[in-house]
């Protein structure tokens, strides 16, 4: 019987989450119970990274990064560049401009943070991009009802 894939990573994230949420899980029978997922006739292929994945699970997680100010400056201007209800003209401006602030910023960033710092600007491109090129139906179609 081959590895059910969906159902192993559908326990391995509620595992994963429950070791991480609430402190007193036994980790031991969490990975107990995923190595009963990964059947004997799986593919060496399956139980290598099943294996892998199951074993992390007792690895404490990387601790949470400590930003430095300049990625905090650039968080609040991502967050200040939403302008829903304004006309689209000011919410492109606003946009745009955030993310020229934001490259601003990231080009005074240490380098190990910059990358991070220009990844804010990702979903401000989209909303720009959704707001010049809609790609929902502006005006309804002959098949919507009112």
């Amino acid at each position: 019987m081959p590895l059910d894939i969906a159902a192993f990573n559908s326990a391995f994230s509620r595992a994963r989450d429950k070791i991480r949420t609430e402190p007193e899980t036994d980790i031991a029978a969490q990975q107990a119970a995923l190595r009963l997922l990964v059947p004997d006739d799986a593919s060496e292929h399956d139980r290598s990274w099943t294996k892998i994945l199951i074993d992390r699970l007792a690895e404490p997680p990387d601790p949470e990064p400590e930003w430095s100010a300049l990625y905090h400056e650039a968080g609040q201007v991502h967050a200040d560049a939403y302008r829903f209800g304004a006309p689209v003209e000011e919410q492109i401006a606003a946009l745009e401009e955030a993310r020229r602030k934001i490259f601003e910023i990231a080009d005074r960033a240490v380098p190990e943070e910059a990358p991070h710092i220009r990844a804010m600007t990702r979903s401000l491109e989209h909303i720009e991009r959704e707001l010049r090129e809609p790609s929902w139906p502006v005006q309804p179609t002959p098949d919507q009802t009112e």
